[in-house]
């Protein structure tokens, strides 16, 4: 019989709904149980892309004997962190607090009033290499509950009340140039010079720390930091991170080569990293990374788009039980899809002998991860033909459709879709693809129609037509990047309008008043043992960090100083931390760059769609200067909408009868220009 989770929407949890343990989903019912039937709660949190969590489940939550033992001594609680990402974050907190290290999944014990008492991530089924198992520590916990339970309560009381004490309260920190040289300094002395990313296996992408040394490089000239994101990318690119056959990246690499990954693919790190790699592209001018973007786009377009225009949220790492089995191939299924020439030329590219690389003694004999040898080399440089290589992967592709494919995860988060429809819209502006912006005002237009409550504010999840759950300040800041690129991609007036629509409610709701900055829940969400509050950068940036930049451009687009004083509290919350640990808040470091400046709002006047117009548009946006806010003041009456919002812009016509740009920097304008070639001049990017 199915457990209470076959009521819910999320996949995470429905795919528990058939185990043996007697899940609640977190709420009333479960907490009222504890307390009626005077037992402990086991809070087992993950999400459904999660390989341990898939191990942990076919070790002990489908296993009879170990259910019974969880449902006599708990009541049992799942928690899907994507849903919940403010649960997530404060036992992630109690994890980390008691063991020095965190993930996923994430096993908390604790008292029916939700204070914690023990927190690990994996628990095997039997005691192991010196980790207890569930079948010795469970009985164990039923034991100290039943007759030591003022020790476990004591214990609970002890950690809640560390957990709740306020953060020490340093000196106030102002932040200049500085701190980007040694964020730069940081992550130059934990790059891998040989192989590209930053410190020990396992490596992750962490694009925001790409988005940051290339604004180093643009701001210095440090050609190494430039270096650097191109070695990292290309070796990415080349390894097994990157899925050759259907495109994106997975997760993260197990190696230091980024051979063997973690083979799971998130939305936002597709999001993320297309969005570095555009700007790489505008940095350098190389094919490789317009062509790496692309494929991002193609393989997210294809297979992680819902028909009503909203991004899924994963792909996941396994299938039929195995890690990676769907991406995996053997020399004679290649050689059975191809005719021989064709299939020793992908072998000879593709197919290495690594079977020296942690984690591959895990894979089945015979089958390898297609990849090329890590090297700077592109296939030009080789003397490869890419259309020939296009069809080979096609064929391999349509030969891999066949296969059973590993669960995706279809639920839509606001946040990771403000990612994807800022990438999009981004790739939109520089390739001038028409496709990229369709997609990114679908995702747009299908959380304005789905995912806002009736007073409009916006809402964190939607699955099988239900939209529900507060949005988190990620949902916010995400959301708004999304919008303020859209607006730059369209200029359209209702994106901007959007985004400073919901820049009112983030800070309406979010701000911590005493200490700056923005919690992760909104001021009317459940209250939890904690409020949370996240500002360092992980898999993604902070909603802080996002909010930093985003309320930064705002306030330059619409000349409002009440958004520059919003920022400037965001600024206050985060410099004392980034202080310590710079290189753990590159993203926030991308908005002090904006910030110190130069940094150039830039209004292009003219007429919509005309040929002297888009010439302006295309010198602007080919280039690299991520410092720039862009407004257009169209040259008929819709030129008051523009106004209404962006006062300054009021007396910006044409010039000469042709579209014309003004480049604006520390409230002063140049020499407003007819002439595309001049663009980059006066952005101070060359001299004229």
């Amino acid at each position: 019989m199915p457990n209470r989770l076959i009521s819910e929407k999320s996949p995470y949890l429905l795919q528990h709904a058939q185990n043996p343990v007697d899940w609640y989903p977190w709420g009333e019912d479960a907490f009222a149980r504890a307390i009626q039937e005077d037992k402990p709660i086991f809070l087992s949190i993950g999400y459904s892309t999660c390989h341990w969590c898939h191990v942990m489940e076919r070790e002990s939550f489908e296993d009879e004997a170990v259910a019974a033992l969880f449902n006599e001594t708990f009541v049992n609680i799942k928690v899907d962190r994507e849903e919940r990402p403010d649960i997530d974050a404060v036992y992630m907190q109690v994890c980390r607090m008691m063991t020095q290290t965190g993930g996923w999944p994430l096993s908390i014990m604790m008292t029916p009033d939700k204070k914690p008492f023990f927190a690990a991530t994996y628990i095997p089924r039997e005691t192991k290499y010196g980790r207890v198992g569930l079948t010795e520590m469970i009985p164990q916990v039923r034991h100290l509950w039943r007759e030591r339970r003022s020790e476990v309560l004591s214990a609970a009381a002890e950690i809640t009340a560390v957990l709740q004490r306020p953060p020490s309260g340093g000196r106030e920190e102002e932040l200049g140039e500085e701190i980007l040289h040694q964020a730069y300094q940081s992550l130059a002395s934990a790059f891998d010079r040989t192989y590209g990313g930053f410190g020990q296996a396992p490596k992750f992408p962490s694009p925001h720390q790409f988005l940051f040394l290339l604004r180093y490089w643009r701001r210095t000239g440090e050609n190494q930091a430039l270096a650097m994101v191109e070695q990292t990318i290309k070796n990415m690119r080349r390894g097994g991170i990157y899925d050759h056959i259907g495109f994106g990246f997975h997760r993260y690499s197990t190696d230091e080569r980024w051979i063997v990954p973690h083979f799971e693919k998130m939305l936002y790190d597709q999001a993320l990293m297309a969005m570095a790699c555009i700007e790489l592209y505008q940095a350098t001018g190389k094919q490789d990374y317009e062509n790496t973007a692309r494929e991002i786009f193609t393989y997210v377009l294809q297979d992680m788009t819902d028909h009503q225009g909203g991004f899924y949220s994963a792909e996941d790492a396994d299938s039929e039980g195995l890690e990676g089995k769907f991406y995996l191939w053997t020399e004679s299924e290649v050689q059975a899809t191809l005719n021989r020439e064709d299939a020793d030329l992908f072998l000879s590219l593709f197919s290495h002998d690594d079977s020296d690389l942690p984690g591959m003694a895990e894979m089945p004999e015979g089958h390898f991860i297609p990849h090329r040898k890590a090297a700077s080399a592109s296939d030009r440089d080789e003397g490869v033909d890419r259309r020939k290589l296009e069809g080979l992967r096609r064929a391999l592709l349509d030969h891999r459709k066949r296969r059973i494919r590993p669960h995706l995860d279809d639920k839509i988060l606001v946040d990771s879709n403000g990612l994807m429809i800022a990438a999009l819209a981004l790739g939109a502006q520089v390739f001038s693809d028409q496709s990229y912006l369709d997609a990114a005002r679908r995702a747009a237009d299908f959380i304005e129609g789905n995912m806002k409550t009736p007073q409009g504010r916006l809402l964190h999840r939607f699955r099988d037509g239900e939209a529900a759950i507060s949005a988190t300040v990620d949902d916010y800041a995400f959301y708004i990047w999304g919008l303020c690129e859209l607006y730059e991609a369209t200029f359209e007036t209702r994106y901007l309008k959007k985004a400073l629509e919901y820049q009112t409610h983030l800070y309406a709701y979010f701000r911590d008043e005493k200490r700056g900055g923005y919690y992760l829940t909104a001021a009317d969400a459940e209250a939890l043992l904690i409020r949370p509050k996240e500002l360092y950068d992980g898999a993604t940036p902070s909603g802080n960090s996002a909010a930093f930049c985003t309320t930064l451009r705002l306030s330059r687009m619409t000349g409002d100083l009440a958004l520059d004083e919003q920022a400037r509290a965001i600024y206050k919350a985060l410099c004392g931390p980034a202080k310590t640990t710079p290189q753990a808040f590159t993203y926030f470091l991308c908005g002090l760059d904006f910030a110190i400046g130069p940094a150039h709002e830039v209004v292009i006047a003219g007429e919509r769609g005309v040929q002297d117009t888009e010439d302006l548009l295309r010198a602007l946006r080919r280039i690299y200067a991520p410092n720039k806010t862009v407004i257009f003041r169209p040259s008929d009456e819709s030129a008051l909408d523009v106004e209404t919002i962006s006062p300054f812009v009021a007396d910006m016509d044409k010039r000469n009868g042709r579209a014309t740009a003004y480049v604006c920097s520390h409230f002063a304008c140049g020499e407003p220009t007819n002439d595309p070639g001049k663009i980059e001049a006066l952005l101070g990017l060359k001299k004229e």
